[in-house]
C-alpha cells in the first residue's frame, strides 16, 4: 500500500505541488509534479481566493496526472510578512532530581507562555538548547541529574486570518491541509547539511513577493524573519525604467537579467518589446543590471540586518545559501559575498532523492521540503538531519496544533 505525500507550496508568481511515495525505511520515490503560475497573492498573502484556487487546482491536477495519484491531503508552505519569530526562555524545577520527558515538557510549556495575540496563531515551537542547573548547551536533558532545568525556544507565529484562508483556498481545489508550516523551514530540510546546521548557516529564501530568513546555529533555529520584498519588485523597477510592460519586463529580468554590473560586459545589448505599440528597442544589457543592482543590495542589506539580529551573526562558518527564484540572477552570490563578507553558495533541493532534472533548481526547494517534513515526521531518522532537537520539534509541534 503506497504511502502518499504531497507538498503544496503556495507562492506570490507560482504553485508547486508534489507527489511523492515514502518506503517504510524512510525513503521517497517522487511520483509526479504540477506547478502553475499564481496571481492571488501579494506578498506571500492571499489577496483574490478565487485565483489562488484555480492556481492551487492547476499544479494539484498536473500532479495527479503525472504521478497516476489522487491527491487528498497536503501540507502547506506559509510565507508571508505576517510571520513573526520570537525566542523564549523558560524555568522549571525537577521532580525527582533526575529529568524525566514530563520536565522537558514542563519547561517547554513555561517558556512558550508569553503573550500572543488573540488574531495570531502558533505555526511552530522549535526548542534551541537546554541547561540543566549551570551546565549549559544541553541538547537532550532527559536522564541528566539536576534540580533545576531551563530551555531557549524560537516561537514562529502567523495571522490566523492568513491560515484560515490559505486552508479555504486549500479545501475549494479539493485538498484537505493537514498542516501548515514556515516554508524557511520545509526549504531548509531540502537544501541544507547536518553540519550546516552545526556549524552556523543563514538561508535566505529571495521569493516572487517575499524574502524568507532562517538562521541556524549548533543545530537549532536562532531566528527567523519575513522581508515584504522579492523578485517582484526587480520586474517593477525594470518596467518602470525602461518603460516596458510588466510581462516583458518579467522575461528581460529572467533571460538577461543580473544582480551586479560586474557580471555584466558593456556591449551587450538586448532587445525590448515597446509599450502602447511602439516599436522594439534595443538597450544595453548593463541597463538592466543598473535598475537590479540597487534593489538586491537593498534586499541582502535588510537580509545582513536580520542576521545580526539572530545574535550569531559572527558564528556563521557556513555563510548563507540562497534560494528561491531570484537567486537564479547572474551575479547574485558574488553580490551577496560582497555585502554578507562571508561565503555564498545556491541551494538546491539535493536532500530529496529523485528530483527530476527540471525541478533541481532554487526554486522548488521549499516544495521538496514539505515532503520530506512529512516523510521526516515520526520517524527514528529525523534526529539526523535536524540534530537531536528533530524528535522534540515533531514531538512539540504536534503538541502544539493539538491546542491551537
Amino acid at each position: 500500500m503506497r504511502n502518499l505525500l504531497t507538498g503544496l507550496d503556495v507562492g506570490t508568481s507560482k504553485v508547486c505541488a508534489l507527489v511523492a511515495d515514502a518506503s517504510p525505511e524512510g525513503e521517497f520515490a517522487l511520483l509526479g509534479h504540477g506547478v502553475a503560475p499564481c496571481n492571488g497573492l501579494r506578498k506571500g498573502v492571499v489577496v483574490n481566493i478565487e485565483a489562488t484556487v484555480e492556481a492551487i487546482r492547476a499544479a494539484l491536477d498536473e500532479a495527479e496526472k503525472t504521478s497516476g495519484s489522487r491527491v487528498g491531503s497536503v501540507v502547506a508552505g506559509v510565507a508571508g510578512p505576517h510571520i513573526r519569530g520570537l525566542n523564549s526562555h523558560g524555568i522549571v524545577a525537577v521532580r525527582g532530581g533526575e529529568v524525566g520527558t514530563r520536565d522537558v515538557e514542563r519547561v517547554i510549556d513555561a517558556a512558550r507562555a508569553v503573550a500572543i495575540p488573540l488574531d495570531r496563531q502558533v505555526l511552530h515551537i522549535l526548542p534551541q538548547q537546554f541547561a540543566v542547573d549551570d551546565q549549559e548547551g544541553v541538547r537532550q536533558p532527559v536522564g541528566m541529574a539536576g534540580v533545576r532545568l531551563e530551555a531557549r525556544i524560537h516561537i514562529v507565529t502567523a495571522a490566523q486570518s492568513y491560515g484560515q484562508n490559505l486552508s479555504k483556498c486549500c479545501e475549494r481545489a479539493g485538498v484537505t491541509p493537514t498542516e501548515l508550516l514556515f516554508e524557511p523551514l520545509a526549504s531548509a530540510d531540502a537544501a541544507l547539511f547536518p553540519e550546516e546546521r552545526e556549524l552556523g548557516v543563514a538561508l535566505i529564501d529571495v521569493g516572487g513577493g517575499t524574502t524568507d530568513i532562517i538562521v541556524f546555529h549548533s543545530g537549532a533555529v536562532m531566528h527567523t524573519a519575513v522581508l515584504p520584498l522579492g523578485g517582484n519588485h526587480l520586474t517593477s523597477d525594470i518596467a518602470a525604467g525602461i518603460r516596458t510592460p510588466v510581462t516583458e519586463a518579467e522575461k528581460l529580468k529572467v533571460a538577461y537579467g543580473a544582480a551586479t554590473c560586474q557580471v555584466v560586459r558593456r556591449d551587450q545589448t538586448v532587445q525590448v518589446a515597446g509599450v502602447g505599440g511602439r516599436e522594439p528597442k534595443a538597450i544595453a544589457r548593463k541597463l538592466l543590471a543598473d535598475i537590479i543592482e540597487p534593489r538586491m543590495e537593498e534586499i541582502f542589506a535588510m537580509a545582513q540586518r536580520e542576521i545580526m539580529r539572530s545574535g550569531v551573526a559572527d558564528n556563521l562558518a557556513s555563510g548563507v545559501v540562497l534560494v528561491g527564484g531570484t537567486s537564479l540572477l547572474e551575479g547574485t552570490q558574488e553580490l551577496a559575498e560582497r555585502i554578507f563578507g562571508v561565503p555564498v553558495r545556491r541551494g538546491l533541493p539535493v536532500n530529496l532523492k529523485g528530483m527530476p532534472e527540471e525541478l533541481m533548481k532554487p526554486m522548488y526547494t521549499t516544495a521538496a521540503g514539505l515532503i520530506l517534513h512529512q516523510g521526516d515526521r515520526g520517524a527514528d531518522h529525523k534526529g539526523a538531519r535536524h540534530g537531536k532537537f528533530g524528535w522534540w520539534r515533531s514531538r512539540f509541534s504536534d503538541w502544539v496544533r493539538d491546542f491551537f
